[in-house]
């Protein structure tokens, strides 16, 4: 742990504890809604905590660092929704597949020293506060800290499983120790139960966000800590990979052993959701200006109007400006090639299985996936159009962190977005979760919480699910259709002990979609879409391509026939608006239709003529996303009779990497100086690397 627990370090801090921590304040300008933050650099820790207006600050820099890149870019994927679109070789692309290894990059090396860097300085916040003259105020500080190093363990352990834990700041260890420079992995149930115990006493002594005067939900009040503490009591009652710490023996997913615990943490769970939902200041967003609500969320979070959204978004990490970034805002978005969003490549994309498993009347696929990418016509040089151009199945892209809804940032590589944590969509889905546990299966309050997240996406009508067993199990479907993109299914599904089983299923899927097997038989092969210019502003609402699936034999004979000699481009225009007419759609004159085949390579000479008969210039058939799937066919018959290997190989397919009671959990890394298993030699190893 060279980065947390080096005793150079510790000696030198002791002297100058702002050396190492108050730089961070100094660079915080997380958001124009957060206090302007002055310099500390020459100041000491005594300073900082003579006066609650500077101790304040410290505990906003806390705030600084808690979603590192890889929490997305290497564990964003891998939930059976999301997928990296990267080199079959590279580290994204094999940890999204739960291929890893401790001694390259295939794992994750980063998160193990930013949360503990984090979690030094809650250390440090909480002790020197209380060291303070008590005050309401300095309360709601401590449990504001505390509740920021709950997230991080929260984290660890969900990643790594047991872990060390450290609860007071270096400079007051015994340095003699050697638990203090090398400390051990540490129970999980242990770390579990006091930072719920922590976030308990937090939803007591945090002002709601109606009397913190914070302004937005960039900061925890106390609806954004019940909502923390009920998903923690949930991950600390739930599934995760167990084994025999100090020892090799293999571990297994389960529960910890002690039954009644595992029920008072879902009842903890139930009160804590009970407490936000019959506050009756938070609801869900609902449909305004021509919007669904859902889409009404992201577009609003997008442009960074938390006025709209702070019913629902109960917390949200501040990203604004180019020093408090988040990598991730570039890489989860539809994909743009140049012009006024810059050549922004998503490397993430969205399983087929995923965008053809919602409901048709479900407002939230057009807003979490995009069959749509932001490309030009001919050169991408001045003078040029930009169109959002019509993707196959293999080349479905992240949308509710599209670039053209965000607010203009200071360089193209920089977004102005911020990093949703907590919604009051999960609120609502873990109280249906924790009612259907805690009274053996649904209750009204259940039934109605689940309506509510599903009223909201238009599916009202669906029919409620019966019994215990399967009510779970859509409540973990729903979760994937809401949560898409937000971080958390990939641990959620193993809270749920649904991973094994899901990734079997989405297997599956995906060969029988290639297939067009099973429930796919009938799946449409071409899909008319509507040209569409894309208007290069910050702000646009554009949602979704129209489009229309094609199936009858007559219309696929004759949109088969595209011209390529540009004098008949017209004639097939004529044909494809009678097509379009035919199924009920208005036709403008100045509208213009495209074909494409969905399961060949959106780069074949089909879909590459078919598009030229609308403008696209010859040869321009990339797009802004890793073309490691769209260039390649994805239809079992398309690709010769087999299967794209990134869906069937045993070094490379899909999920190729995955071990029940193994790959659940990541090992540490351990290739060079910053791993854990190289700094800390008292750490063990995940049994199995």
């Amino acid at each position: 742990m060279k980065n947390i627990f080096n005793r150079h370090r510790l000696i030198r801090r002791t002297a100058a504890v702002s050396a190492l921590f108050f730089a961070v304040l100094a660079t915080n300008s997380c958001s124009d809604d957060f206090l302007d933050q002055p310099s500390y650099n020459n100041a000491s820790a005594d300073t900082v905590f003579d006066n609650i207006q500077t101790a304040e600050m410290f505990v906003l820099g806390c705030y600084r660092g808690l979603v590192p890149t890889e929490m997305f870019y290497q564990l964003g994927a891998g939930d059976t929704v999301v997928h990296s679109n990267e080199a079959l070789n590279n580290s994204k692309y094999n940890v999204g597949n739960y291929n890893y290894d401790a001694y390259t990059p295939f794992t994750v090396t980063g998160i193990y020293s930013a949360m503990y860097a984090v979690i030094e300085r809650t250390n440090i916040a909480a002790s020197k506060l209380s060291e303070m003259p008590a005050s309401p105020k300095r309360d709601a500080l401590i449990g504001e800290v505390k509740a920021i190093r709950a997230f991080c363990y929260y984290n660890l352990i969900r990643i790594y499983g047991d872990v060390p834990a450290v609860w007071e700041p270096l400079e007051s260890l015994n340095p003699d120790d050697p638990n203090t420079f090398y400390p051990k992995r540490a129970s999980r149930d242990v770390i579990y139960d006091r930072i719920v115990a922590d976030l308990q006493e937090a939803t007591v002594t945090v002002p709601s966000l109606a009397q913190s005067g914070f302004g937005t939900t960039e900061r925890l009040s106390k609806e954004g800590i019940n909502a923390l503490l009920a998903r923690i009591a949930m991950y600390a009652a739930g599934y995760s990979l167990r084994w025999e710490l100090n020892t090799s023996n293999p571990g297994i997913v389960s529960r910890r052993s002690d039954n009644n615990r595992v029920r008072e943490l879902y009842q903890i769970a139930d009160n804590a959701c009970a407490a936000v939902i019959n506050g009756g200041t938070k609801s869900l967003v609902q449909s305004q200006g021509g919007k669904s609500g859902f889409e009404a969320l992201w577009f609003n979070f997008s442009r960074r109007n938390f006025g709209t959204v702070n019913s629902e978004m109960l917390w949200h990490i501040a990203s604004y400006g180019q020093n408090t970034n988040s990598a991730f805002q570039v890489y989860a978005h539809p994909g743009s090639r140049g012009g006024v969003f810059g050549g922004r490549s998503s490397q993430q994309f969205i399983l087929p299985s995923y965008y053809l498993s919602f409901n048709s009347a479900d407002t939230r696929r057009d807003v979490s996936c995009t069959s749509y990418s932001i490309t030009y016509l001919d050169t991408g040089l001045a003078g040029d159009k930009w169109v959002d151009v019509g993707t196959t199945y293999s080349a479905i892209m992240p949308g509710k962190f599209r670039l053209s809804w965000g607010v203009e940032p200071q360089a193209a590589s920089d977004r102005n977005l911020n990093i949703p944590i907590l919604r009051y969509a999960d609120v609502l889905l873990m109280y249906a979760e924790t009612q259907n546990y805690l009274n053996n299966g649904p209750t009204a309050a259940a039934n109605a919480a689940l309506m509510a997240v599903r009223t909201r996406a238009g599916v009202g009508s669906l029919p409620m699910p019966a019994g215990q067993s399967n009510f779970l199990n859509a409540i973990v479907q729903e979760r994937k259709w809401e949560f898409a993109g937000e971080f958390n299914l990939r641990t959620d599904l193993i809270r749920t002990n649904s991973l094994t089983s899901e990734i079997e299923a989405t297997r599956q899927d995906m060969k029988d979609l290639s297939r067009r097997a099973g429930k796919y038989t009938n799946i449409p092969l071409y899909r008319l879409y509507k040209y569409h210019q894309n208007t290069q502003v910050y702000g646009d609402p554009f949602l979704a391509l129209p489009y229309i699936d094609i199936t009858s034999p007559t219309e696929i004979a004759a949109i088969q026939n595209v011209p390529t000699n540009e004098a008949n481009y017209a004639a097939y225009q004529a044909t494809l608006a009678t097509i379009v007419a035919a199924h009920g759609v208005a036709y403008q004159s100045t509208d213009k239709w495209y074909p494409t085949q969905m399961f060949q390579a959106y780069t074949s000479t089909f879909n590459g003529n078919a598009r030229k008969a609308v403008g696209f210039k010859a040869g321009f058939n990339t797009l802004g996303m890793g073309n490691n799937m769209y260039s390649k066919p994805f239809g079992f018959t398309e690709n010769n009779g087999s299967y794209p290997t990134w869906i069937e190989s045993a070094n490379d397919g899909l999920f190729f990497g995955f071990k029940t009671n193994k790959t659940e959990l990541l090992p540490f890394a351990a290739a060079s100086a910053g791993h854990p298993m190289i700094d800390n030699p008292n750490l063990t190893q995940l049994p199995g690397y």
